[in-house]
């Protein structure tokens, strides 16, 4: 990882593959592969890599106060973090998610749900355990 970030601090695109479930339903963790770069600005709704405490994270930026950039995970219900802008290391530019690429959106709609978002978090993690099921029972429901 450090010569990844060296790599950021460079101006060149890095590719990492997150661990954890914070960031839940939009980049699974262990298996999608997402792109960075340096950005010159942070803005609303970006998915950024910082140190945070001693460990890196990527979530999404929650809140821009001057200098001042809060971050939340999408599949967090509480708690944030607050990093100065300077502190983001890169901005994700691709998702990649078993093959398919996507460019991540600023989900706003998703930032602006916090009060619903524990029964579409809850609803998630059903249809995932239900397409599961499908896969091992049917063996003609195509996987993925």
């Amino acid at each position: 990882m450090h010569r990844d970030l060296e790599s950021l601090q460079e101006g060149k695109l890095v590719a990492i593959v997150p661990q954890g479930i914070s960031m839940l339903p939009f980049i699974e963790g262990g298996v999608d592969q997402v792109f960075l770069l340096k950005k010159e600005k942070v803005e609303m709704g970006d998915i950024v890599l910082v140190e945070y405490k001693g460990k890196h994270i990527l979530h999404r930026v929650y809140a821009i106060d001057g200098e001042k950039v809060v971050l939340m995970g999408d599949g967090n219900l509480e708690g944030t973090e607050a990093v100065m802008v300077e502190e983001v290391m890169g901005t994700v530019v691709e998702i990649v998610h078993k093959g398919r690429r996507r460019k991540p959106g600023k989900a706003w709609l998703w930032r602006h749900s916090l009060p619903l978002r524990r029964y579409m978090l809850k609803l998630h993690r059903k249809w995932n355990k239900l397409r599961a099921s499908s896969c091992v029972s049917r063996p003609e429901v195509p996987c993925q």
